[in-house]
């Protein structure tokens, strides 16, 4: 079975593009910099967000990727929008074999991912919600929560009725 895949002139263009304004955001000071040249690949980024160098947006699907309003997002985070599709795979194959899923990752408003965390395909993290250092997260996040770990847990909520922190 061959990996060889057959991309257009367009494809190619497109993603010598992405991937050169990714390289360049490693090295771009100040963050709004950062910010400029990851929607310069297509990513959506709402305004008073901060993206740190050092994070690794999806270099295949940077469009899909959605970004919200006043959003920090700290050194060392990967967002991924595309992984191998495993259902078909067997002993005897080679994973690389496998075709990629695809997945819009949406980050609502005021979110704060941490330090080195793992945003996979197809995941919405809530408005408000805080995602720990070292996360992995794989499916999608409430509102106004902490998740943390691998795969991410949410262990707090927070509501505005009595200003009370609810541990889960």
């Amino acid at each position: 079975m061959s990996i060889v895949q057959h991309r257009s002139i367009k494809s190619i263009v497109k993603g010598i593009w992405t991937h050169s304004l990714s390289i360049l955001t490693m090295f771009t000071f100040p963050y709004q910099v950062t910010v400029a040249c990851h929607r310069l690949r297509g990513v959506k980024i709402g305004k008073k967000s901060h993206v740190a160098r050092g994070v690794i947006l999806d270099d295949r699907n940077p469009e899909l990727i959605e970004i919200g309003k006043g959003v920090a997002i700290t050194s060392g985070v990967m967002i991924l929008c595309h992984q191998r599709d495993l259902s078909n795979y067997r002993p005897g194959m080679y994973a690389m074999h496998c075709p990629f899923k695809e997945g819009r990752v949406v980050i609502k408003d005021g979110a704060h991912i941490g330090i080195g965390a793992i945003i996979m395909p197809g995941v919405t993290i809530g408005e408000g919600a805080i995602i720990g250092a070292g996360s992995v997260v794989t499916h999608d996040i409430p509102p106004y929560c902490v998740a943390v770990g691998s795969p991410a847990k949410v262990i707090r909520t927070f509501t505005n009725s009595d200003n009370e922190i609810h541990k889960t």
